[in-house]
This record gives structure tokens, C-alpha cells and sequence, in this order.
């Protein structure tokens, strides 16, 4: 595509730059997994994002709502299959396992074991740092309703909980969009 002249866009161009001006600087992801390397790099990704003054949101779903329960929550679920549910997967961040090379706990012994040597932030550190950045965390409710997850079981530091059409609406507004 050829220019007509140096200080004429092609419609091309001008239509992705009207496009690009509808999205803010912002980046949202979804945490679905539980896993302990899965969510350590989602918190560095939304941290690394706000200290680069892009808005953050992360919005926890299905097994990554462990990771904003609290770490001797109570199991609040009502019905059977929902409180087998709440005692099969007590959550917390002091019980999230590696996605791979777990070894009955000796993969995850050995990642925390390494991340203190190399002064690497614990989940709960992160947390408190993506906070301190502005990083918002988002608790699906749909999710936690069907695992019979109750507010009270969750970390004061989460900012609300809310449904897909919030996390739509913030995913409709952001430049960069993950699930991890």
C-alpha cells in the first residue's frame, strides 16, 4: 500500500489507529489455574505491567481462586458436593503445587527453597507488592458460587467480586489480554 503523500495515512492504517485509540493502557488477565508457577507469573506479568504505569487487573476464576482464599479458611460451602468440594480443595497460597514436576510436594519444596535464595517474593509477598502497585484482583462470583466459596473465605486484599461481564468490560477496554 502506497501513501499519497508523506502526511496522508492509508484508510488502512487510520482505521488500526482509531481502533488502538479506543483501548487504554491497561492489561487484564484471567488466572484460572491454581498452579504455583502458573500464578507466580501472572502476579509478575500484572506487576511488571503497573510499574510500567498500565493499568492491571487480575481476575481469579475456577482453581485460581485458591490463591485468594485465605490459608486456614474455614469450609463455608452448603450442601454435600460443595463442602466435599471446599475439604478436597482447601486452597490458600501456602498449598499451591507446581503444574509440573510436583513429586508429592518435593517440586514445590524445592521452587520455594530456590526462590528464597534468589530473594524471589513468596505469593503472599506478591500480593501484597501488586497491591502496593495498584494491580487490581478481581474474585469471580459465578465461580464462587458454584464452589461454595463464601467473601469471608477470602483475602481482605482482593478489591471485589464480580461476574464476566466485569471482566468483559475491563478485557473489552486493555491493550493486552492473557489467561493463564
Amino acid at each position: 500500500m502506497d501513501r499519497v503523500d508523506g502526511d496522508t495515512l492509508v484508510a488502512g492504517e487510520l482505521e488500526n489507529l482509531k481502533e488502538q485509540a479506543k483501548t487504554k493502557n491497561k492489561v487484564t488477565i484471567v488466572v484460572f489455574s491454581g498452579d504455583l508457577d502458573r500464578v507466580l507469573a501472572a502476579f509478575n506479568i500484572a506487576m511488571g505491567a503497573a510499574s510500567m504505569g498500565m493499568e492491571a487487573t487480575l481476575f481469579f476464576t475456577f482453581w485460581g481462586l485458591n490463591v485468594l482464599k485465605k490459608n486456614r479458611a474455614k469450609n463455608t460451602g452448603k450442601g454435600l458436593m460443595k463442602k466435599m468440594l471446599g475439604w478436597m480443595n482447601k486452597g490458600g497460597t501456602d498449598r499451591l503445587k507446581l503444574s509440573k514436576f510436583n513429586m508429592g510436594g518435593m517440586g514445590t519444596w524445592m521452587m520455594k527453597k530456590l526462590m528464597r535464595r534468589h530473594k524471589m517474593p513468596t505469593v503472599d509477598e506478591m500480593i501484597e507488592l501488586a497491591k502496593g502497585l495498584g494491580v487490581k484482583m478481581v474474585a469471580c462470583t459465578i465461580t464462587m458460587g458454584i464452589m461454595g466459596i463464601e467473601k469471608e473465605a477470602l483475602r481482605p486484599e482482593i478489591d471485589s467480586c464480580a461476574g464476566v461481564i466485569t471482566y468483559l468490560a475491563e478485557a473489552q477496554e486493555s491493550r493486552v489480554n492473557l489467561f493463564i
